[in-house]
């Protein structure tokens, strides 16, 4: 029950006399939005944001997307144990390392994204990848330094990992931020059609470079290649950052270039990044956004980094072979991941979420018994099967989760939310696969561990409410044209009385 209510239910006669008074206090309780308070985009600048954000993101899974298609060359070249099995764990072990850091990242850009804005933090986040990922190529073999070789890759690693903290919830958030609320999953989408972007790009070039080198070339400079690309990609994203204005719903929030009234005020405050403020007033909706993201991040990396590792160290394949077949299912998802996007604007984030979780729930024991059968159709399909349910999580999850927290620690709970669950769930994915793999015998086990993980996705989306064509928690209404803002502050205008 409302204040006012309250008021009104304990001393009617109180109403009877001060009318005017008590319709002033509910009126201050409850404010109508005026014209001013509700942002109308710009639809260039929301392209041009989602172009960057998206680029920008394409080209940090491009960086991280290589290291594990080269997973195989790489434990050979820093791991040189003389058993497969064992190069292949260290190599994935080295993977994950990227995780472990991936939580401070998120604690230390996400609150300095709330506090000085998006945009700086995005560009710090893209010069940190690319310097990373250009370092890895020139680390000497371990044939020629020895342990420090394993070393500096660890050291470079966890440098990705540390800069990845802080882009995916700076990169949903920004776009969000910029989108109206009636399309907010459709230009959310373009966030992960850059990341499949970014995966397709290193799984082409990595593919190029086993089609056209043997293994001796690939080990001995090959796989240099793609890591030495991501410098002057790093420099292309940094322009394209650098080139945005803040978000208008940060703006807002920090008194710039849009003043928000009464109505405004009652949903937002000053800006502070505060992480102890993020555990103490958000931990319920910090779990939950951690068991989304642990479903979405285990079935995520188990089918866009692991699978070509599978079908070539599992089940005998080539390198190419396994990577030919992913590249033409992650092409096939970027063309209707929008469209998942804008169906999850039409009928809701729940139902798209929900449907991605029960196809993985479901579909995963037969897609994984029909990648196991030789042949190229069947792999494909098999592949097809979870590639369906993975992009109903991959063309909503980026309008979702943004959408979970108040603008004000927005940035900083995401990052860490996200980063926490992508650490413990999503880059342990190939080691913990591969790891069971080796102690059961059984091929089957990724499926198992998938079905597992989107049993949690399950109940993590029951849980949640549901957030599309609604304004993001903490900021005004977001509309894309004047007639849409007229029409909102029409709607809370009493019809008159005769």
């Amino acid at each position: 029950m409302a204040a006012s209510d309250h008021h009104q239910a304990a001393d009617p006669e109180a109403v009877k006399r001060h009318p005017t008074l008590f319709r002033a206090v509910r009126k201050r309780r409850n404010p109508r939005l005026r014209r001013t308070d509700i942002t109308v985009t710009d639809d260039r600048a929301v392209k041009r944001a989602v172009k960057a954000a998206s680029l920008g993101n394409a080209m940090e899974w491009f960086d991280f997307g290589i290291y594990s298609y080269l997973a195989v060359t790489i434990g050979h070249v820093f791991f040189p144990s003389g058993n497969e099995t064992t190069q292949l764990l260290s190599s994935f072990a080295t993977f994950a390392v990227a995780f472990l850091v991936r939580p401070l990242g998120g604690m230390f850009f996400g609150p300095m994204g709330d506090k000085l804005g998006r945009k700086k933090v995005l560009a710090l986040t893209m010069i940190l990848m690319a310097v990373g990922t250009f370092a890895i190529g020139l680390i000497p073999s371990h044939s020629t330094i020895g342990l420090w070789a394993p070393v500096l890759l660890i050291v470079f690693r966890m440098l990705q990992g540390f800069s990845t903290g802080g882009e995916y919830g700076g990169a949903s958030t920004f776009i969000a931020e910029y989108a109206p609320d009636k399309r907010r999953g459709f230009y959310g989408s373009f966030l992960e059609f850059g990341t499949l972007a970014g995966y397709v790009g290193a799984a082409g070039l990595v593919t190029a470079l086993y089609a056209v080198l043997d293994t001796a070339q690939m080990e001995s400079w090959g796989w240099r290649i793609p890591f030495l690309v991501a410098g002057p990609l790093g420099l292309v994203g940094l322009y394209l950052r650098l080139r945005l204005d803040e978000t208008p719903a940060f703006q807002k929030l920090e008194g710039g270039t849009a003043h928000a009234s009464e109505a405004a005020d009652g949903v937002e405050s000053t800006a502070k990044g505060d992480l102890a403020k993020i555990f103490r007033q958000h931990w319920r909706t910090l779990i939950l956004c951690i068991c989304l993201v642990g479903a979405y991040n285990i079935t995520d990396y188990m089918l866009l980094s692991y699978m070509p590792t599978y079908l070539s160290d599992e089940l005998g394949y080539s390198e190419t072979h396994g990577l030919l077949i992913l590249l033409a299912v992650m092409v096939f998802l970027m063309l209707i991941i929008s469209r998942v996007g804008k169906l999850s604007d039409r009928f809701g984030r729940k139902p798209l979420l929900m449907t991605g979780m029960l196809g993985f729930l479901v579909l995963s024991l037969p897609a994984f018994l029909l990648i196991r059968v030789d042949g190229i159709l069947p792999i494909t399909a098999g592949m097809l099967m979870l590639g369906l349910s993975l992009v109903c999580l991959l063309g909503t999850m980026s309008a979702a989760l943004p959408a979970l927290f108040p603008t004000n620690v927005r940035y900083g709970s995401l990052s860490v939310g996200y980063n926490l669950s992508a650490s413990i769930f999503g880059g342990t994915t190939p080691l913990v696969i591969t790891a069971l793999i080796s102690w059961t015998g059984s091929n089957l086990m990724p499926a198992y561990y998938a079905m597992a993980a989107a049993l949690v996705g399950v109940i993590a989306v029951a849980c949640m409410k549901e957030t599309a064509q609604q304004p993001l928690a903490g900021s005004p209404p977001s509309v894309a044209t004047d007639e849409e803002a007229a029409a909102l502050v029409q709607a809370q205008t009493p019809p008159p009385k005769f």
